[in-house]
């Protein structure tokens, strides 16, 4: 995602399987210690059902908020508004609804799977905000940075259309308009999800953040200690989450840094060609070899490259097939720029910030009383595979099962096994027995 930036978090490392199964017969739902009677869900474009690279109206029904809401009204929960998006239509600006899967020609003349846009019309982000307050304010792009701030809602097209007055309204305006008596709060993902997504081109704790950027966790644990604040003083009780570790979602890991392969004569032929410009420390072998990457600080050779290590994570934004069609990587003259690769200390910077949001959030849940939802232990698992009501469910790209087509962001299968682990924390901390969503009763990948 160079710049699908407007995003968004997610992500994942625990060996073994997770068995998730339906909910059991026999028990009396029952809200317990929350009032759940005016819900309001505050995040970015997980909170909002972004999936495939786009918000849709689709994406909206698919949210795990308002699985949450429907699952709230069985212990008494009430209305739960959404500012739905046009039927049918995507805002991505491509014309699009979601992507799918169909079937193209690669760069060698073979049949391979892509995914595409389907038809339709790009939705209009015309203005909502005379019909709301709205309870669902998952806001894509949104940083714990920007939740305080008025101005950002004359930034932010999605929450622009929102809000009656661009500029004047904050996201935590917006939901204090609900008067809550429960809330979600999933924020924090952007504040290092859109340094990742870039290739850690951005700046480190700036004073100002810009998208990109890798928020001070100072700030992100000030922004987030005023939301929880300002709902529990009125009386709202509710969850947090905390930060998954984006750099084990799909966008990171499906193309692996050693993912060169060669015969030997191919090897050789590679050997020669470095040596020829200036680079024979750069050893090629039969078998599985490291990427070339771009690397500013190289003082050896003619060009300023290297190969990646293990640990360092190429970027799915890669461009097209540039890697298999154009040899990216491979040729000493089109190494991974900086913007498609995570080296070593990026990746450092990245899971540092991630356990000091993650130090902070704990610490609000309990300093607040409220529940805390461990999103980065829960997503770990995926990497090891969950089983629900017999349906295998990864964080492998497209065969996974649980994450959309951008490689970030859920698919409605995904975001139901996230709406299960909210519900778990939240019976548990509040001695309520809210049911359970059925995952298989939401859709996957979409093939043709």
């Amino acid at each position: 995602m160079k710049k699908f930036r407007i995003i968004l978090l997610s992500s994942f490392l625990i060996v073994g399987l997770y068995s998730c199964k339906p909910n059991l017969d026999g028990f009396i739902p029952s809200n317990g210690d929350a009032d759940f009677t005016t819900y309001v869900s505050i995040g970015n474009s997980l909170t909002a059902g972004y999936a495939d690279g786009a918000l849709s109206r689709s994406g909206q029904e698919n949210s795990f908020p308002m699985m949450l809401s429907e699952q709230f009204a069985i212990v008494g929960g009430g209305d739960f508004t959404v500012p739905y998006l046009p039927s049918g239509n995507g805002n991505d600006g491509s014309g699009g609804t979601n992507r799918v899967l169909t079937y193209l020609p690669n760069c060698q003349g073979t049949i391979g799977v892509t995914p595409v846009l389907a038809s339709g019309s790009a939705a209009s982000l015309a203005s909502v905000g005379a019909s709301g307050p709205y309870n669902a304010q998952g806001v894509p792009g949104a940083r714990a940075v920007d939740a305080l701030s008025a101005f950002y809602s004359s930034l932010n097209p999605f929450l622009a259309r929102i809000v009656t007055s661009p500029g004047s309204s904050s996201i935590l305006s917006e939901a204090l308009r609900i008067n809550p008596t429960f809330f979600t709060l999933w924020l924090g993902n952007n504040d290092v999800l859109g340094f990742a997504t870039a290739g850690g081109v951005g700046n480190v704790d700036p004073g100002f953040p810009l998208p990109g950027d890798l928020s001070d966790p100072a700030q992100v644990g000030g922004a987030l200690t005023v939301l929880v604040d300002s709902l529990t003083s009125r009386g709202a009780e509710g969850v947090i989450a905390n930060i998954p570790n984006v750099t084990s979602v799909p966008f990171f890991t499906t193309i692996p840094w050693n993912g060169v392969v060669l015969t030997q004569g191919a090897a050789d032929t590679l050997n020669l060609i470095y040596q020829q410009v200036g680079h024979p420390n750069i050893i090629w072998k039969a078998g599985a070899n490291p990427y070339i990457i771009e690397d500013t600080t190289v003082v050896h050779g003619t060009l300023r490259i290297r190969q990646a290590r293990q640990g360092e994570l190429i970027l799915l934004s890669t461009p097209g097939d540039s890697i298999r069609c154009a040899q990216w990587g491979i040729s000493p003259f089109k190494a991974l720029g900086d913007a498609y690769v995570l080296d070593e200390n990026e990746v450092a910077e990245i899971n540092e910030h991630t356990a000091n949001y993650n130090t902070t959030i704990s610490n609000i849940a309990s300093s607040y009383n409220i529940a805390l939802a461990d999103m980065n232990s829960y997503m770990k698992t995926f990497t090891g595979g969950v089983v629900y009501n017999g349906v295998d469910l990864n964080a492998s790209f497209i065969s996974g099962g649980a994450f959309s087509l951008d490689g970030v962001h859920p698919n409605p299968r995904g975001y139901a096994l996230i709406a299960n682990e909210m519900i778990r924390v939240i019976n548990a901390k509040y001695n309520s027995t809210i049911p359970t969503v059925d995952v298989t009763t939401y859709d996957g990948i979409i093939f043709p």
